[in-house]
């Protein structure tokens, strides 16, 4: 695992997931909300968002986190593994409400935490699982075939998951 996308619904925990996952591989992290929004919630042009991220794929090593679908195509050309966050709604919705709750919205850079919460938004929580997982599992076919996928449908099979890398990068812990 040296090139990673990490993907899913929004408060699934990609970031925490990532966050996690970069430390114990020591792999260069990117939220690409970090790199779309800037300090007053505006997006970055669809073309210069690509163009980051062509340029971010080309490193030896990198952990992405963040879905965007239009430009998943790039990531998934470039990883080896893909790691996507399939959990249920209501985990997902609950999510969001831990992220307010701890962070109290607003931009948090150092964590990936992007906390914005609009009706829309809790509109695409509730209905990714009929409409984005589909859309997502073709592009994860279409463009992805070569990686090795890992689908995580809970919370605890995330913990799982991740202490399991660190058994085995650190099989004395």
């Amino acid at each position: 695992m040296d090139r990673i996308a990490i993907i899913g619904c929004g408060g699934s925990g990609k970031s925490t997931v990532a966050r996690n996952l970069a430390r114990i591989l020591d792999v260069p992290l990117v939220h690409l909300d970090a790199i779309y929004y800037d300090e007053r919630w505006r997006p970055l042009p669809r073309d210069e968002f690509a163009a980051q991220q062509e340029k971010l794929v080309s490193g030896e090593r990198w952990i992405i986190e963040g879905n965007y679908a239009s430009s998943l195509p790039i990531r998934l050309a470039a990883a080896d593994t893909v790691i996507f966050l399939d959990l249920p709604a209501a985990a997902c919705l609950w999510g969001i409400v831990q992220r307010r709750w701890r962070y109290r919205g607003g931009q948090h850079q150092a964590d990936g935490v992007y906390d914005r919460i609009t009706w829309n938004f809790v509109r695409y929580i509730g209905s990714y699982r009929h409409t984005m997982r589909p859309r997502v599992r073709s592009l994860l076919r279409d463009h992805g075939p070569h990686v090795q996928l890992i689908t995580l449908t809970s919370r605890r099979q995330a913990d799982r998951f991740l202490d399991r890398v660190r058994r085995e990068r650190q099989p004395d812990i």
